[in-house]
């Protein structure tokens, strides 16, 4: 199997959170393999001080961008990085070399083409993040189907959120609230904080997981954290991972031995994690590179009874829905 073949209903993808700490959670067990269904503040009662949890702590930008054409339509520019005076973005709808687009306050973009990758590029003078920070809106996922609001700059984003760099969010860590990382502390969870910034690679859909090809995104993880976890492993313990972000970050880690750097790490089946041994993760897009790393995890056929179960007891999907912790 290299795909889950399930259809989600669209009454099933929200468009608004549950709130934070309120959402659903499926508890698998893979040894013997089991299913629970509990909350998600329950994870507290779950976890113990055997566990060492590892937080991805990038920070989502406010990446999308609505430039106005001269005829007076507008398109939406999603940012992914710069040089210089260049920016690099997605961009939906026509746009030729040598046209203007301007911001509804007036800011101009000047479009120099695009490149065989779909991706487009446009001359500016003026700090980007600037304008964004300005002008800019929390990038959501297109499956939302909605305009993005000032509570997603509070939804869309961890509690822990500190590094800015991400184009969308780590879906998985939204789920906490400051209280339930202060009581899993008191209970002797350890929990660090590593870092990969969310690039483009997680919109563009799997078509063949043999050829598909993940986009670097940079990582780093602090020398302190890795003498940590390898100190709690060795004694036994057990390494939490909170996203699938984080998973590629701490085993590009275990392939290089580079704490920092770009990673193209693509997980899928077969896999052997060296460093992961739980993952806690949402339920995702059926054909993308995330539902890949899960599987590598824990098995296409588990998997599939997990999401054959989360359809029946009403679960919620995608970045806004409800929580699996895989142990």
């Amino acid at each position: 199997m290299k795909f889950l073949e399930i259809t989600i209903p669209k009454d099933r993808i929200p468009k608004y959170p549950r709130g934070k700490g309120k959402s659903k959670l499926m508890v698998v067990r893979r040894e013997p393999f089991s299913i629970e269904h509990r909350m998600f503040y329950d994870i507290v009662n779950i976890l113990d001080g055997k566990y060492l949890i590892l937080l991805n702590d990038t920070k989502v930008i406010k990446a999308r961008l609505t430039l106005i054409k001269s005829s007076g339509k507008s398109v939406d520019l999603l940012y992914i990085s710069h040089k210089d005076n260049v920016v690099k973005g997605m961009l939906k709808g026509r746009v030729k070399k040598g046209w203007i687009l301007k911001t509804k306050k007036g800011r101009v973009f000047e479009v120099l083409g695009r490149d065989g990758d779909g991706y487009v590029y446009l001359k500016i003078n003026e700090d980007i993040h600037r304008i964004l920070e300005d002008e800019g809106k929390m990038p959501l996922p297109p499956y939302i189907q909605r305009e993005p609001t000032k509570e997603d700059e509070i939804y869309y984003q961890t509690v822990y959120a500190k590094k800015e760099g991400s184009i969308a969010a780590p879906t998985a860590g939204l789920h906490f609230t400051e209280e339930i990382l202060q009581e899993m502390k008191k209970r002797g969870v350890g929990i660090y904080y590593i870092t990969l910034h969310v690039g483009p690679g997680t919109f563009k859909p799997v078509k063949d997981p043999e050829k598909h090809r993940m986009e670097s995104e940079y990582y780093h993880i602090p020398e302190d954290v890795i003498n940590s976890i390898e100190y709690h492993k060795g004694r036994g313990g057990k390494i939490l991972c909170v996203g699938t972000t984080t998973v590629r970050a701490i085993e590009s880690y275990a392939i290089t031995g580079k704490l920092s750097g770009y990673t193209d790490l693509y997980i899928k089946p077969p896999f052997k994690f060296r460093m992961t041994d739980a993952l806690l993760t949402n339920f995702h897009l059926p054909d993308g590179t995330p539902i890949q790393l899960v599987a590598a995890f824990l098995g296409w056929d588990k998997l599939r009874i997990c999401y054959e179960e989360a359809l029946k007891n009403d679960y919620m999907f995608y970045s806004y829905g409800d929580a699996m912790l895989i142990i």
